[in-house]
């Protein structure tokens, strides 16, 4: 028979991976995400290997490996490139050995290991659950994942209640996979994450966030935002948010859908927005009065009163030149890959059973305003309780304060245009600009005129220099005079 997924399709590094731990006499498989985008007919962004060796053991077997993480230790293993192969050891869920369950399910650890069945039946999804061994070609389900391939819905591995207890971030990754992969929420597990979706704030507000992120930059942004409308996790992720929706009406709605279709489109042509892009899009909608004056504070600082309407181009103007002048401002600095997951010291997504690591004494729970506020409120709480990096919060206010000077609707005094697009955050708040231009259907004649602007100092900064520095004059310029015609004899 022929293998169920074609070899050539495969990560030749990840059946590298495989092939070794089976000689090392480990039992390995391809496991996860991987293993349903390809049987999907979709390009997996990457591949992960589920193997009985113990994390010390996948390090003494691979000498470019490495581990990671405290409470779920795994193994890295790297290749040329910088591609990683993601290394799990098979897990038990700890909850599946008690005969009565306690009143709260939450999942504090993940370490207890066990065999490939039991670590396909302790993941979230019977999608997520297969195993594929490159050996003999064929894919193997122990809990029904093919079937719910077939029939194109998200379903739970075992009782979608007690899934939902377990870890209720599961519900934000449910609505993930159903927007991306086109697919339908089973109709019992659609009721579990409408019925615990309050419990979400129980969970690490890094991770919560984290997963908000992911919704945004999976290509499917719109369907996910109307998917966490419809379960009710809107209201209880983005308070702010969804009450400015709510009394704005459909109209206003469906402009912010408008702008994540459009997103949308710049994902799945392959391009890659950062994280500043992604909340300023987010927040986009909410109005700025009420916004605190400066950077985004470590502790966030009361609401101060919005300046007068005469003054709010010289204001505007102000914060946009003191930060440009401010050259340790952290919203300059480069962005690292990852940079929330290092920060949270999360984990991958495909892991299903990763802890939710649940708020403790010195962790803040994810709160947020519950009425319509400023978006640098809102910036300033998640660097308070999500653990946000302040940089990424403070480039998404610089970018959210740059969208009414690209609209034509504030005008700077301080410097010219092409001092503007000089700076460091000019192209995510111009990407953010044709976001609501798209949106709106506003702005195309000063969207032009920007990137025109832009493309010009670009083309200037690429130029060659082909004539030669001339040296500097000294002392004052001398007055050239014209040449006088010849008297007349």
């Amino acid at each position: 028979m022929p293998p169920e997924i074609p070899e050539e399709l495969l990560d030749p590094d990840a059946v590298k991976v495989v092939r070794r731990l089976r000689r090392a006499g480990h039992e390995a498989y391809l496991v996860g995400g991987c293993v349903r985008d390809l049987l999907l007919g979709i390009r997996p962004k990457d591949f992960d290997v589920a193997t009985s060796a113990h994390p010390n053991q996948v390090r003494e077997t691979f000498r470019n490996s490495r581990l990671i993480g405290r409470r779920f230790r795994l193994a890295h293993v790297f290749f040329r490139g910088g591609k990683i192969i993601e290394v799990s050891t098979f897990r038990a869920n700890p909850l599946d050995e008690l005969q009565d369950l306690p009143s709260d399910l939450l999942i504090r650890h993940d370490n207890v290991f066990g065999n490939a069945e039991e670590d396909a039946r302790r993941r979230d999804f019977t999608i997520n659950a297969l195993f594929y061994d490159v050996d003999t070609g064929s894919v193997i389900d122990y809990v029904g994942g093919k079937a719910d391939l077939q029939a194109r819905q998200i379903h739970t591995i075992g009782k979608p209640d007690v899934r939902m207890r377990e870890d209720p971030v599961r519900i934000l990754r449910a609505i993930r996979f159903a927007a991306k992969c086109a697919f339908d929420l089973e109709p019992q597990t659609a009721e579990a994450m409408k019925a615990h979706v309050h419990e979400i704030p129980r969970c690490a507000p890094p991770r919560v966030l984290e997963e908000v992120l992911k919704l945004l930059r999976s290509g499917a942004a719109r369907r996910s935002f109307e998917l966490l409308r419809e379960v009710g996790a809107l209201r209880i992720l983005l308070p702010p948010v969804a009450a400015y929706l709510e009394r704005r009406g459909p109209e206003e709605a469906e402009r912010h859908l408008r702008a994540l279709d459009a997103l949308d489109a710049h994902v799945r042509a392959g391009e890659i927005p950062s994280d500043a892009v992604l909340l300023a899009t987010l927040l986009a909608p909410l109005p700025r009065e009420g916004a605190p004056r400066g950077p985004i504070a470590r502790a966030p600082q009361p609401p101060q009163q919005k300046p007068a309407a005469e003054d709010a181009d010289e204001e505007l103007d102000r914060q946009l030149s003191e930060l440009e002048e401010q050259e340790a401002d952290p919203a300059q600095a480069p962005l690292p890959e990852a940079a929330l997951r290092e920060e949270a010291e999360l984990h991958d997504e495909r892991l299903g059973g990763v802890p939710a690591f649940p708020a403790g004494a010195d962790v803040q729970p994810w709160s947020l305003p519950q009425d319509v506020v400023a978006p640098e409120i809102v910036l300033g709480e998640m660097v308070r309780t999500a653990r946000l990096p302040r940089r990424i919060a403070e480039r998404a206010r610089m970018i959210l304060l740059a969208q009414p000077v690209l609209a034509g609707e504030r005008r700077r005094r301080r410097s010219s245009p092409q001092a503007f697009v000089r700076q460091s955050y000019f192209p995510e708040a111009l990407a953010v600009f044709e976001l609501s231009v798209a949106a709106t259907g506003r702005g195309h004649e000063q969207l032009l005129r920007w990137q025109a602007t832009f493309a010009g100092q670009q083309d200037l900064s690429h130029a060659p220099e082909h004539e030669p520095k001339r040296r500097p004059r000294r002392g004052p310029r001398r007055r050239r005079r014209s040449a006088r015609p010849a008297a007349k004899q």
